[in-house]
């Protein structure tokens, strides 16, 4: 058992310090740069995170392409089942399991945000030697800070980041819907000739049906995945909003009345609900400033049109502003969701505060810069390379292993469509990439310096 970990995680202020670089981090880099970090404390060849939090791509891997493109949310599923009566009393599971088309030594770590449902982290490790216990607690520790800090940066989205994932979210579950449609078809067509009793193999025909039977509910199973972590029920959805008010009206005089929707069991893509529920908390703290009401009463309801509203009255003054939802961009993430919002105050009556929110929106438009589709890490990764720099002189300046600038470029070139390291950086000139120099290639005085300037490492 290996504890050399001690020497980069022995100290609290070494430990503190590589969170603290984790939560930095920019959002789509979170995952690199958790694995670099995490590296020194447990070895590993990629890793992989599945969580509800993201409803845009509820699953992530970064490694080698070869082993993360075979990783599946279904396969992470089925591990954190697996792995469920370790984790669950909060300690990292490890040992082996099927990943990706083999058995594979892996560590899984189970960690739930408040009021979550919960997120697991997996190491594809290259051996299958034993963690020592002290890492392994660290480990947990490190997730469960990494997973609380992504479930409140959700929360507190941008609002064109959340109109973005739930327009993406949308169309995911479109495709997911017709995926399943079409293999469900074929596989019950498949089960219907296989159970004919002119067959003549019967204990060939048993086994082919076991296994179709078995791929079918694999199938359907993938699809409820996806819905739970990209949706909640309504219930759930209101009794999470009403946890939230209570304490906000503990020491005030106004009581709250609270209605929630009629079809308790109707999901609410996640996007909206952590919307609807912001801009409910928001009306309430502004009526509890400056109307002091001694009533507020909160409802959810579906509509005909296919929104969700919810509804904030009170008795207060009715002076609240027409524009006092644009506190903490409240009105901002509103419209990005394709919603709208009124105040109504009338003097002496009160105040309502109603905000439709869509349960659907049209697909995001295509993306036509080049660049869009690579994470922070590459961007930086692209820069160096359009300016010339090799392998080694760019992993300096970047305070990376050359393995993982090689492993970087490889994605670099796979994302931009472009078969060489020149190419990409003429794309990168191309889109005023910042930090890249035009490069002027016939002025270079001899063939070394060409290669130097086209960006061969």
């Amino acid at each position: 058992m290996d504890d050399t970990w001690q020497e980069h995680w022995g100290r609290p202020e070494d430990a503190l310090a590589r969170a603290v670089e984790v939560l930095r981090a920019p959002r789509p880099d979170v995952l690199p740069r958790l694995s670099e970090v995490v590296g020194t404390l447990v070895p590993h060849a990629a890793i992989a995170h599945l969580s509800n939090i993201c409803t845009y791509s509820p699953t992530h891997s970064y490694g080698p392409p070869e082993l993360t493109e075979g990783i599946s949310g279904l396969e992470l599923a089925q591990l954190a089942d697996r792995a469920a009566a370790t984790t669950a009393t909060g300690r990292p599971w490890q040992g082996e399991a099927e990943l990706a088309g083999r058995t594979r030594p892996v560590v899984v770590v189970s960690a739930a945000p408040r009021d979550g449902k919960g997120a697991v982290l997996v190491l594809v490790r290259a051996t299958a030697e034993p963690v020592a216990p002290g890492a392994l607690a660290v480990l947990q520790q490190l997730c469960d800070l990494v997973i609380a800090h992504s479930d409140h940066r959700a929360t507190d989205a941008a609002p064109s980041l959340a109109a973005v994932s739930r327009a993406a979210a949308n169309a995911r579950a479109r495709a997911i819907a017709e995926f399943t449609g079409t293999h469900s078809a074929a596989l019950s067509t498949i089960l219907a000739p296989l159970r004919s009793a002119d067959l003549d193999d019967a204990a060939a025909r048993r086994t082919a049906t076991e296994l179709a039977v078995t791929a079918l509910l694999d199938l359907r199973r993938g699809a409820d995945l996806d819905r739970a972590l990209s949706e909640e029920p309504a219930d759930a959805a209101f009794a999470r909003l009403a946890r939230e008010l209570r304490p906000l009206l503990r020491h005030a005089r106004a009581r709250l009345d609270l209605a929630p929707p009629a079809e308790a069991a109707r999901s609410i893509p996640a996007d909206t609900a952590h919307t609807a529920r912001d801009a409910v908390r928001v009306a309430v703290l502004l009526m509890l400033e400056q109307d002091k009401p001694s009533r507020l009463h909160v409802s959810w309801q579906f509509t005909d049109d296919g929104s969700l509203r919810a509804v904030v009255r009170d008795d207060g003054l009715g002076l609240l502003a027409a524009d006092a939802l644009a506190v903490h961009r409240t009105a901002d993430r509103i419209a990005a969701l394709g919603g709208r919002h009124t105040v109504e105050a009338v003097p002496g009556w009160g105040t309502t505060v109603t905000v439709d929110l869509p349960l659907a929106l049209p697909s995001p438009a295509t993306v036509t810069d080049p660049l869009d589709g690579l994470q922070p890490r590459e961007l930086e990764v692209l820069d160096q390379l359009a300016q010339g720099r090799r392998n080694r002189d760019i992993a300096a300046a970047l305070h990376i292993s050359e393995s993982t600038v090689k492993f970087h470029v490889a994605n670099i070139l796979a994302k931009l469509g472009v078969s060489s390291r020149g190419e990409a950086a003429a794309l990168a000139h191309r889109a005023g990439l910042p930090g890249a120099p035009q490069l002027h290639v016939a002025s270079c005085p001899d063939p070394a310096a060409n290669d130097r300037a086209r960006g061969f490492g």
